[in-house]
């Protein structure tokens, strides 16, 4: 329903951007590899709604400027290595200076799922994982490296679906695969729900009925994804994302061997993704 637009301010983003340059190493996170995420939180690739057309444009116009010119900056004046994430492909018109970033840049996109279907319900205004896998492919074939986000997956997604997603994700030959299964809040749920009954889709919303069942289900698909990715060939990509309540007391005891249970998740917790060579 809104975005909110930053005016740009060159003078303030070199300013941070020499601030983060000068940050001390052992100041941050091991498994960060020196980068910015474009974005964390919001796509900094997507179109911007206004009922103005000439107004809309100016507003498109002006956010295309400030994520280019912002990598622009991060390359010409700094060492820091760029992670972009992104769903849609708008990105490709900024091929030209990821590919200028070389090996300090990796594109990935949010592909949870192939099914477009499945899709337009749990992300109704985002572009469709068809055109998110062929976004992908053209970055391959202009040579900037990739990696993919196949979360959050939802509960729908069985393991035929799975393997459809990851057979295609193989082939793009990705430096991480992350996944997580979905965790929606209960507003959530009750939103989604309605906006798959106005479609003519039940969904599978009972993982969701109480703590013990969203982590029984996560931790099935979690091992599920972890078996899929090495019967196709992605173990060495693959990065789970264990949420922290599943290293929870009540969680653990769930297990019938909490001890490997405990150790499974410290494998997945300590992992450390890599970046291009």
């Amino acid at each position: 329903a809104y975005v909110l637009l930053r005016p740009w301010d060159e003078k303030k983003f070199l300013a941070s951007l020499r601030k983060a340059e000068g940050t001390p190493v052992d100041k941050l996170k091991r498994d960060g590899n020196r980068a910015v995420l474009l974005c964390s939180t919001t796509d900094s690739y997507q179109v911007i709604k206004h009922p103005d057309p000439k107004r809309a444009k100016e507003l498109r116009d002006h956010a295309a400027f400030v994520v280019r010119r912002a990598l622009e900056l991060i390359r010409d004046h700094s060492t820091i290595n760029v992670r972009i994430l992104t769903r849609s492909p708008l990105a490709r018109r900024d091929f030209d200076i990821f590919k200028s970033l070389g090996q300090r840049l990796l594109f990935g996109m949010s592909l949870p799922t192939l099914n477009n279907q499945l899709a337009r319900i749990y992300e109704p205004k985002a572009p469709a994982p068809s055109q998110r896998l062929a976004t992908l492919q053209a970055a391959v074939k202009a040579g900037i490296p990739v990696y993919v986000a196949m979360a959050p997956t939802p509960a729908e997604v069985d393991e035929a679906d799975l393997r459809a997603t990851m057979t295609e994700i193989k082939k793009l030959k990705p430096l991480t695969v992350f996944h997580e299964p979905i965790n929606m809040r209960a507003e959530n749920v009750e939103r989604i729900e309605a906006h798959a009954r106005s479609l003519g889709v039940k969904l599978n919303t009972a993982v969701f009925a109480s703590r013990e069942a969203w982590r029984a289900y996560s931790v099935v698909q979690l091992k599920l994804v972890e078996r899929v990715a090495g019967e196709v060939g992605l173990s060495r990509q693959i990065h789970l994302w264990p949420d922290k309540a599943l290293g929870s007391q009540a969680a653990i005891k769930e297990q019938r061997d909490p001890a490997d249970y405990r150790k499974w998740l410290e494998k997945w917790w300590t992992r450390i993704s890599e970046w291009p060579r």
